[in-house]
């Protein structure tokens, strides 16, 4: 048996077999309609920097409007994507680049990476895989896929937007094995769960983490962590959104405007549930669980057993990022580009720092003890603390 080793730190598709249909998107519309009733948020107020915060580098990745990917971080690097096909490994410690490529064609997932190989995969549903910044090879797809890649123990795993997971193997590109869900008919254009616990592949269908054999795709267990509600398929609709939690043998999710929870893995069994309403994933330690709700509160839940440390409403409606716990912050971005630290012990205010102006794009991530921080305009930035 393998064990896998991985390393820590809005719109609609309708699935049926190989074929999709892009539908609208449902994700906050309720908060975020265009127009005079569109919430305002309230003021911040003067910035009163509690916590010292300064901008060390940025850099740029992608072109034009080339909207950035999920990022990921390990060790002193942070391998990124844009939309456009631009794929790179910048150094954390000075944002200067280990390499970068231009792959020529859009991307709809990126990145994975186990430091060797950094995965993503296209827009025409093709898995490609760079060594070094350069195409080793490219597996084509049955369907399209919003989920970074992960690689993990010599071998590249795939969570297809028609349920289904792939594995490939990381140095051939051969496929090794696929599984295949059914579900609900629609899933989100978003990023879901998966990742490596072990020797386990824990992967999100619908409102369920799935342990998964790595060598073979048969299932260990399942876990619920919220069920489909409703009358249509919108309403029904119940996926599990990246990023997680893990500490140990508990990974903590959030299942899309329904609820945060977490499940032992060694067992296979939902450790607590709570109703949420947000639509990214969430962030914490072995103490606590950190989330933004879609109204833009963000939430702190205890991790043994889900009850509520606090909650503050100062950042409501600023349509903020998933969270990262750093130190004792927690750091979220909002749809200005600002990004705010906040207390890990009750909420409060810690600094704000100031980006491009365009939104920060995707949850904050740390590398070389540097806080990354990317825009919808791929601007990139690290902060470090005075």
């Amino acid at each position: 048996m393998s064990t896998l080793k991985a390393n820590t730190a809005g719109g609609l598709l309708r699935a049926t077999g190989v074929a999709v249909l892009v539908a609208a998107s449902v994700a906050g519309c309720s908060l975020w309609n265009s127009g005079s009733n569109k919430p305002v948020p309230a003021d911040l107020g003067a910035n009163v920097a509690v916590l010292g915060v300064r901008q060390a580098w940025t850099t740029k990745v992608g072109t034009g409007n080339a909207v950035p990917l999920e990022a990921h971080a390990a060790g002193n690097i942070v391998t990124l994507a844009s939309a456009d096909g631009v794929v790179a490994a910048i150094d954390a410690r000075t944002g200067g680049d280990v390499w970068r490529t231009a792959l020529g064609e859009p991307l709809s997932a990126g990145v994975g990476s186990d430091g060797k190989s950094a995965a993503v995969v296209s827009r025409g549903s093709a898995l490609i895989v760079l060594q070094s910044g350069r195409e080793a090879w490219r597996q084509p797809l049955p369907a399209q896929v919003f989920t970074p890649p992960l690689v993990a123990g010599g071998r590249v795993f795939v969570l297809l937007a028609d349920r289904s997971v792939a594995a490939f193997d990381e140095s051939t590109g051969r496929k090794l094995w696929s599984q295949q869900r059914t579900g609900d008919p629609l899933v989100l254009r978003q990023a879901g769960v998966l990742l490596a616990v072990g020797d386990t592949l824990v992967v999100g269908f619908s409102g369920r983490l799935v342990g998964l054999n790595p060598d073979n795709g048969s299932v260990r267990w399942e876990a619920p962590l919220a069920s489909s509600r409703g009358t249509n398929d919108v309403e029904r609709l119940v996926e599990l959104v990246g990023r997680t939690s893990r500490v140990g043998e508990s990974v903590c999710a959030r299942a899309f405007q329904a609820a945060v929870g977490c499940v032992n893995t060694a067992r296979g069994t939902v450790a607590w549930s709570q109703p949420a309403a947000g639509t990214d994933g969430v962030h914490g330690d072995a103490e606590a669980i950190f989330g933004t709700e879609s109204n833009g509160t963000v939430v702190a839940w205890r991790r043994g057993d889900g009850s509520r440390l606090w909650s503050v409403d100062k950042l409501k409606y600023r349509k903020l990022t998933a969270p990262l716990l750093l130190g004792r912050s927690v750091v979220v971005g909002d749809d200005t580009g600002l990004v705010h630290l906040l207390s890990r012990t009750d909420g409060s205010p810690l600094n704000r720092l100031t980006t491009d102006g365009s939104g920060v794009s995707m949850g904050p991530v740390v590398a070389a003890d540097t806080l990354v921080v990317v825009t919808r305009n791929g601007g990139v930035y690290g902060f470090r603390p005075d």
